[in-house]
C-alpha cells in the first residue's frame, strides 16, 4: 500500500516490519530507485517527507489497530537482505544468514554471498571455506557485515559490485 507512494518519490521499500506489542513500531526502510553515484544516500530530509506521504497513506488506509510509533530510515550499510535479488546485488560481500530450520546441524552462517543458484542463496563460509547453498524458503534473516570492502564500495558511490 505504500510503494505507490514511495515510487512516485524516486525510492522503493527494502522493509517494513511491525515489532513490538505493547508499544508497536511500524520500520519502513527506503532507499533510491536510481543507484548512480551521485545520486548520493537517504537524506534527513528524504526521511521526513517519506514520513511525511506514508503517514498520510496510514492514516487513510489505517492498516493498523492502535496506536503504534512509525520509523522511516534508510537501510544503512548493514542492510537487511530480503529479496533474492539483494543476494545477487551484493555478491561478492560478507553477509549473516539465520535459517529458521537448521541446516546440517546449524542455522547461523557468515561468510562472502556468491550470488544465487535456483532457489538457494550460495555463502562461502568463512569457517568452513566451503561453498553454502542456503535455501531462500528458510531464510529467517540475513543482512550485510561492514566490511572494509563494503565501506570502499559505499564511499565510491556504488551500492555493490555485481561478478
Amino acid at each position: 500500500m505504500i510503494t505507490p507512494t514511495l515510487e512516485a518519490m524516486g525510492f522503493h521499500l527494502v522493509r517494513v516490519k511491525l515489532i513490538g506489542a505493547q508499544r508497536p513500531v511500524l520500520q519502513i526502510m527506503f532507499e533510491r530507485e536510481t543507484q548512480a553515484p551521485h545520486d548520493g544516500g537517504i537524506t534527513v530530509e528524504d526521511c521526513a517527507d517519506v514520513s511525511r506521504a506514508v503517514s498520510a497513506v496510514l492514516d487513510v488506509e489505517d492498516p493498523i489497530a492502535g496506536a503504534y510509533r512509525l520509523e522511516v530510515s534508510s537501510p544503512g550499510l548493514d542492510r537487511p537482505l530480503v529479496k533474492p535479488a539483494d543476494f545477487q546485488r551484493f555478491k561478492g560481500f560478507a553477509a549473516k544468514v539465520e535459517l529458521g530450520r537448521p541446516l546440517d546441524g546449524r542455522k547461523r552462517f557468515k561468510g562472502r554471498i556468491e550470488g544465487l543458484s535456483g532457489d538457494s542463496v550460495l555463502l562461502r563460509d568463512e569457517d568452513s571455506d566451503t561453498e553454502q547453498r542456503l535455501p531462500i524458503a528458510e531464510i529467517a534473516s540475513a543482512k550485510l557485515i561492514v566490511t572494509d570492502d563494503l565501506i570502499a564500495a559505499s564511499l565510491a558511490g556504488r551500492p555493490a559490485p555485481v561478478n
